[in-house]
């Protein structure tokens, strides 16, 4: 009879906990809500986090913000989110650094195997980009300018997509670049700007506007096709440099997040890139939208880790 009612007090206690689970899951979200940029403000990360908070916050009636945490090429940031609650208060913003930084060594704890996609809304190409004062008026002049100098190429971190997108530049043009890393794009166009580099290999989105205002010159972008924000960049692999490199924005919360909480957020988020507002922000920065849900985005982000990893030591990056 002891051992009956033992079971039947045990059952009680793990029905409660079940309820008491599956209706703070229901109330969510109950509280404020951060998602996390691993990238400088004022980049394209950011930016485009910030456009899809306003966004959000219909859904969010106790709010919800993008806070900045920066450093490793991304690797800060997304180790945070990773190692965050899994209640749903933390989200993070994730970029192809999730499955590349591991395979260069400089990934830290980062797993995308401890993350739960929620869903993608953003990719983009990278741009070869250079002062509009530059004496390198093309693609194939930069190239030849590297056969004889020391050129600075700035990206957003070592190990970051940009550094990959300047590595796989120069691998398919036989040239070597010097490598300069900074906290994210914002600052190593800010450098591109004061004219402390050659050039950079990051986003077009994010030089589109100082390319616009005549300040720098996009030589060509590692695209498949030409960009339709700006038909007149010829492709490197048009110019006879085959190389096809960019990125992708998502979101992600810790693995084991309660399923509700994982739907809720996966359908906020794809119908808040669906909204006027986003779609507007991201036309006008020139920032392409792809849509993916949970599904296809955990297959895109498993196949892209087996992408880089060779990738990343066929061009001798791996440690």
């Amino acid at each position: 009879m002891k051992k009956l009612i033992t079971a039947v007090m045990m059952s009680a206690v793990f029905a409660a906990t079940s309820i008491s689970t599956a209706t703070a899951a229901n109330n969510y979200p109950d509280g404020p809500v951060k998602i996390i940029v691993p990238y400088s403000a004022g980049g394209g990360s950011d930016s485009v986090s910030r456009a899809l908070a306003e966004a959000l916050k219909p859904d969010f009636p106790k709010g919800i913000a993008v806070e900045n945490r920066t450093g490793g090429a991304g690797s800060i940031g997304m180790s945070y989110g990773m190692n965050s609650k899994a209640d749903g208060t933390i989200v993070t913003m994730i970029a192809p650094e999730l499955v590349m930084l591991p395979h260069t060594g400089n990934g830290g704890d980062i797993d995308y195997k401890k993350f739960k996609p929620l869903a993608m809304v953003n990719s983009g190409y990278a741009a070869i980009t250079v002062p509009s004062d530059s004496p390198y008026k093309n693609l194939d002049q930069l190239i030849e300018g590297a056969k004889t100098n020391n050129l600075l190429f700035g990206n957003s971190g070592t190990g970051s997509i940009w550094h990959l997108a300047g590595a796989g530049m120069e691998q398919a043009a036989g040239v070597e670049f010097t490598h300069v890393p900074f906290q994210g794009s914002s600052a190593a166009i800010t450098s591109l700007l004061g004219h402390h580099l050659d050039g950079v290999s990051v986003s077009y989105a994010e030089v589109a506007s100082h390319v616009e205002a005549g300040t720098l010159r996009a030589l060509a972008v590692l695209a498949p096709n030409r960009l339709k924000d700006n038909p007149d960049v010829p492709t490197a692999k048009e110019l006879g440099y085959d190389v096809v490199i960019g990125t992708w924005r998502g979101y992600a919360v810790p693995a084991n997040t309660p399923e509700e909480t994982v739907d809720f957020l996966t359908k906020s988020i794809l119908n808040a890139a669906e909204t006027d507002t986003f779609v507007k922000f991201m036309n006008n920065t020139n920032n392409d939208i792809e849509i993916i849900g949970t599904d296809k985005f955990a297959q895109k982000i498993a196949n892209e880790d087996n992408f880089y990893k060779q990738l990343i030591e066929s061009i001798g990056l791996n440690k």
